[in-house]
């Protein structure tokens, strides 16, 4: 199994397998290290680290001598993540210990680059978070976070679904938002941040705030031959096998009820999300379905003022 971490209790267990690799081309984060400034950074701190996908990634534009410091709310996470570096020969540059991101252990002033990637989905205040990564940053020093608009995702459509009756399309974009508002309301996180994180830089006192799109799509097309589009199939059949969607049912539903959703109207709504597993199955079989894989996933950037 490409994700070994995906039943276990900790945070973001089931995003931490072997699609996340596939989330950047890298050629894309090269151009954002020259627009960036990236060859001036030595100090990076990686907040919400997780296993270390996200540093990891944007070494390949960092300068070979750059030390790379992680952090994150659990251990287990903190341990894998120097289990990865140490497994990859990296450990010389890539550091990584326990902290929350609302209160970083670090005097102010202390990184070139302060980074994080779908943290700010999970925190109750984005705003403080960022605040705080501001801290930390150098004058002059970059604050970049990437972060999603994940509601977006309910109106992209493929090649089964195209077609499908509207109220069935929209009964998915329903269940979706009406439990990101519940998580949200609930303390957990906005799923869908991204949208609004340019705004809490500039409140953040952050200057020359820039906005990028990632260029990456997840496209899973015939013959679904790549490593790639093997680890989406893979992740697919597990989280069917697990009855499990974005979050796991249990998850879901607190999440619908939270955000004002109805008891009597969810299991109509999460069989409409859920659905079509035999449909899907059938067009990979048959080589006919079709997906571009689009996300709104933001590349948000500011510099820390004097």
């Amino acid at each position: 199994m490409s994700n070994e971490f995906r039943t276990l209790e900790s945070h973001s267990a089931e995003y931490f397998g072997d699609t996340r690799d596939y989330w950047w081309n890298q050629d894309y984060i090269a151009l954002i290290g020259r627009r960036l400034g990236f060859d001036r950074v030595r100090d990076v701190l990686d907040v919400g680290c997780g296993v270390g996908h996200w540093a990891q990634v944007l070494a390949s534009a960092l300068p070979d001598d750059a030390r790379v410091i992680g952090v994150d709310r659990d251990p287990l996470w903190v341990a894998k993540a120097n289990e990865r570096v140490a497994a990859r020969g990296m450990s010389h540059r890539f550091q990584y210990r326990s902290s929350n991101a609302q209160s970083l252990p670090f005097p102010d002033a202390s990184f070139d680059l302060v980074t994080c990637q779908t943290l700010l989905i999970h925190v109750p205040d984005p705003g403080a978070v960022i605040a705080e990564m501001a801290r930390v940053a150098r004058p002059g020093g970059l604050v970049l976070a990437a972060e999603p608009n994940n509601v977006s995702t309910s109106l992209v459509l493929n090649s089964l679904a195209f077609n499908d009756p509207v109220d069935d399309i929209l009964a998915g974009v329903r269940l979706q938002l009406t439990c990101e508002r519940g998580k949200a309301a609930l303390g957990e996180g906005n799923n869908s941040v991204g949208d609004i994180v340019p705004g809490l830089f500039v409140a953040a006192g952050l200057a020359d705030v820039a906005v990028y799109l990632n260029d990456k799509t997840n496209a899973l097309l015939p013959p679904y031959s790549t490593p790639e589009q093997q680890a989406v199939l893979e992740e697919g059949q597990d989280f069917e096998a697990r009855d499990f969607w974005i979050w796991s049912r249990s998850d879901t539903l607190r999440y619908f009820l939270a955000g004002g959703g109805a008891a009597d109207q969810f299991d109509a709504l999460w069989k409409s999300a859920t659905g079509g597993v035999e449909r899907f199955r059938k067009g990979v079989s048959d080589q006919t379905y079709s997906h571009a894989g689009a996300a709104l996933n933001y590349l948000v950037a500011g510099r820390k003022t004097g």
